[in-house]
């Protein structure tokens, strides 16, 4: 039976995405679990799995093309059979399509298109909000999405007068786009930059993130003419930056927040850090996040309020951890995660971090570890950054955020000595747990990091 395949929503603030290459072509063969296609989220390029086994009949989504969730971008079903017509048509799918554990947001098949009513303007959610926010009449705006559908860019491009001839993007040659990171390639269009020029440094040549990062395109001779001093230079925000705002605005406006600060004695723990590190295998280190991740983790177990969702009438209790690091790229924060952090060892969580560290500045992460988060962590220890007071990440409960690891001197039975100490301040959504309870968690992170041995048991 043919199965319509959507365009996923990869974490609740997600409103469209975009195709930016198909892995695999019509006809293909293709296993439940096999990458499908990248597709680019506001924060991010992931592969996306085929959540069922099949041929894929039908590619509907270009790549290039901004997409709503819940359209549907390809059809997956047997080799001979007939691909009905309500399914490309636009009508109700013959499957029903599943959700993308562990993420919280279900994806939903496309619904049969209602005639318009004369007047009503076909836009996106996003688009309409934007549309509100700046005064916009969107039966002004000329839509660009599927069947004329007014999609974000197009709001964000849109001018009451004539705007100003805007430079032609430089053609992309394909072979050089094919060798490029998805990230790679996400940084070059906001930056105007031609791939083509660009040299890369990655296996094979391929160009990645660090590539675009330090390009430098050859001098022009043309000049450009001085901004008006009254109204400044127009920085605009990447798709990243946008999203960000808008979730930080959205958390600290739902979600009220309330903050704890301890001191945490790190001597043992730093000291167990460098026992583990000399007997580690070869290539594997654990860093101080990853022994608050595994403080995180315990703790978790022991205080499971915190690993849940806040959901009106009642919490959603999360079965597992999927515990997520805050990772800087230069278009912004993204927030990717370790799952099953209840079951992995100190190493293994090592290891895993890295690997998710490096893949998050490749651009390849999966579509679970984009999206699927449940507690996070935010560390600017390396930023030599003391203490600060990160902001919840929806729809998480709480966040814990660290900063660096100092030599203090400390009281210990009526003597000053010098301790290594580290601040952590927990963020926590009023609307789930008061400050009592979140007083324990926090109270349960700092045991088991001045008692470390706890992290090995």
């Amino acid at each position: 039976m043919a199965t319509s395949i959507v365009m996923p929503q990869m974490g609740y603030d997600m409103q469209e995405g975009t195709v930016v290459r198909w892995l695999k072509n019509e006809g293909d063969e293709v296993s439940r679990g096999d990458a499908l296609a990248e597709i680019e989220t506001d924060k991010a390029t992931v592969e996306f799995e085929a959540y069922v086994s099949g041929v894929l009949r039908k590619i509907v989504a270009q790549e290039g093309v901004v997409i709503p969730v819940g359209e549907l971008i390809a059809v997956i079903g047997d080799r001979d059979e007939p691909i009905p017509d309500d399914i490309t048509g636009g009508g109700s799918p013959t499957d029903t399509i599943p959700d993308i554990p562990p993420t919280d947001a279900a994806l939903h098949t496309p619904q049969p298109a209602a005639p318009a009513p004369t007047g009503e303007v076909r836009a996106s959610p996003l688009a309409r909000r934007i549309a509100r926010e700046r005064s916009i009449d969107l039966a002004l705006v000329t839509g660009t999405g599927p069947g004329g559908r007014i999609v974000e860019q197009d709001v964000l491009d849109y001018r009451d007068a004539a705007p100003p001839p805007q430079p032609a993007a430089a053609p992309s040659t394909p072979g050089r786009v094919e060798r490029a990171s998805p990230i790679a390639r996400r940084l070059a269009r906001e930056r105007s930059i031609d791939l083509a020029q660009v040299t890369g440094t990655g296996p094979g040549g391929r160009i990645v993130e660090q590539d675009v990062l330090e390009y430098q395109p050859p001098a022009s001779p043309e000049t450009t003419p001085e901004p008006d001093a009254a109204e400044g230079d127009r920085a605009d925000l990447s798709r990243m930056r946008q999203v960000i705002a808008q979730v930080t605005s959205d958390s600290k406006r739902d979600a009220p927040h309330f903050y704890l600060t301890a001191t945490v004695d790190m001597t043992k723990a730093m000291a167990l850090r460098r026992d583990i590190n000399d007997a580690a295998p070869e290539g594997i280190r654990a860093s101080v996040n990853d022994l608050i991740v595994k403080a995180a983790a315990i703790a978790l177990q022991r205080h499971p309020k915190f690993n849940a969702f806040f959901r009106g009438d009642h919490l959603l209790m999360n079965p597992s951890l999927n515990i997520g690091i805050a990772i800087a790229l230069e278009a912004g924060l993204i927030v990717p995660g370790i799952a099953t952090c209840e079951s992995k060892t100190l190493l293994e969580i090592a290891a895993a971090s890295a690997d998710l560290i490096d893949r998050a500045h490749q651009g390849t992460l999966r579509n679970d570890e984009y999206s699927g988060t449940t507690f996070s962590i935010s560390n600017l220890g390396m930023f030599d950054v003391d203490s600060f007071a990160a902001i919840i990440y929806p729809p998480h409960a709480a966040v814990l955020a660290v900063g660096k690891v100092s030599d203090q001197p400390v009281v210990r039975e009526g003597e000053v000595v010098v301790a290594q100490t580290m601040q952590a301040t927990l963020s926590v959504d009023h609307r789930v747990a008061d400050g009592a309870e979140a007083a324990q968690f926090l109270m349960e992170i700092k045991g088991l990091l001045e008692n470390p041995v706890t992290l090995l048991l």
